[in-house]
């Protein structure tokens, strides 16, 4: 979730997804041209009097809208610092909070695995909406009734707070709800089981929302889709986090006496040949034994065709290279391979390359593990 950092609290960076910067003003908007009609709303369920009057006629709308968005984002960003603060107590890193189309999402560095940990972390934010939904209702029995804009303001903070949290709570996995029963699951049966259960929950519930979302509201169908697509994702990454557990890079890498390289002094010209012969899109590059770089079908095809001949792979290749060890986890591979959005890692021990693990052996050597005949031998299968 990437975005435009503004700041930073309590170490935490907080950041704006462009998605943000276009719905805030459409929720802007959406509010401040249904004033009337939510001020009815917000007097007969807070129990106030509001004169739609006084709230309506020139920029009073567009004003009373803004304010209400605005105020309804700053609500979710501390909900998603409830979830972070729990976090960081039971010693979990955060990585940021980012606000964006859907809410806001705090991105941790790791997910925590204990039930007890992970149902005190998803009921945080919940919370923090039903205390700011609380305190929001106490300021409106503050106000003076003649401050009728304040009052429609801190009402609407009041009642969406109140829903926002309900709303969390359903057992949409990956949302809080989704959270709180996976951490109930997970007290008697393995997290990644756990995990299973609680995607598979989250994906019949978005399937069922999406379907509401056709007929009431188009947001509904989006925050479907992001459900589905997060508990689906989050499900895989559980289980095979699971099944790399006890397994290293080195059990999954090409070793170097297999390893095709290619040296840094090769034309252009004889790489694409190469690579059309044996079917590799990728090579590390040596010069003199040693690795300098790694170069791609991307790099060689970004050259003219008359250039190919008296271009080198070293005038090409790229020497910012991000390697591994052999006894780096699997699963961090792999970790890093997203995050960078690279198809391969040189392995390297001692500063000597000692082979290269790629998306396609972890991938192949997931497919091993979680089949049930394999996964008595696994020892054996990926013994070198």
């Amino acid at each position: 979730m990437r975005g435009i950092q503004i700041g930073s609290v309590l170490g935490i960076p907080i950041r704006l997804n462009i998605t943000f910067l276009l719905i805030l003003p459409i929720f802007a908007w959406l509010i401040g041209a249904d004033v009337g009609q939510l001020a009815l709303v917000i007097s007969e369920f807070i129990g106030v009097s509001l004169d739609p009057s006084a709230l309506t006629g020139g920029t009073r709308p567009w004003v009373l809208g803004s304010a209400a968005a605005i105020g309804l984002f700053v609500c979710v960003l501390l909900h998603e610092f409830g979830h972070s603060i729990v976090a960081m107590r039971f010693g979990y890193e955060i990585d940021s909070i980012t606000l964006w189309l859907l809410g806001g999402v705090a991105s941790f560095s790791e997910m925590p695995e204990d039930w007890r940990e992970e149902l005190a972390i998803a009921v945080a934010g919940p919370a923090v909406s039903v205390g700011l939904g609380v305190l929001s209702y106490v300021l409106v029995l503050l106000l003076p009734a003649t401050a009728q804009q304040a009052i429609f303001v801190m009402g609407y903070l009041a009642l969406t707070n109140v829903v926002l949290a309900v709303f969390n709570l359903l057992p949409g996995f990956p949302m809080d709800g989704g959270r709180v029963l996976r951490a109930l699951l997970a007290r008697t049966r393995p997290h990644a089981r756990a995990t299973q259960l609680a995607a598979e929950v989250g994906k019949g519930f978005a399937i069922l929302l999406g379907f509401v979302g056709l007929f009431v509201n188009i947001f509904l169908l989006a925050l479907a889709f992001f459900i589905y697509m997060g508990a689906s994702s989050e499900s895989q990454q559980t289980v095979m986090k699971a099944a790399f557990e006890d397994v290293a890079v080195r059990d999954i890498m090409t070793p170097e006496t297999r390893l095709d390289t290619v040296e840094s002094t090769t034309t252009v010209a004889g790489l694409l040949d190469r690579m059309l012969a044996e079917r590799h899109t990728g090579y590390p590059v040596l010069r003199g034994g040693q690795l300098v770089g790694m170069v791609t079908l991307d790099d060689a095809r970004d050259v003219d065709t008359v250039e190919r001949d008296a271009l080198l792979v070293e005038d090409v290749m790229s020497d910012d290279i991000r390697v591994t060890h052999p006894d780096t986890p699997a699963m961090d591979a792999l970790e890093q391979l997203q995050r960078h959005d690279i198809g391969r890692l040189p392995v390297v021990a001692d500063a000597e390359l000692v082979g290269l693990v790629s998306r396609s052996d972890l991938m192949r050597a997931f497919s091993i593990i979680n089949t049930d005949a394999a996964t008595s031998q696994r020892g054996s299968v990926f013994s070198r």
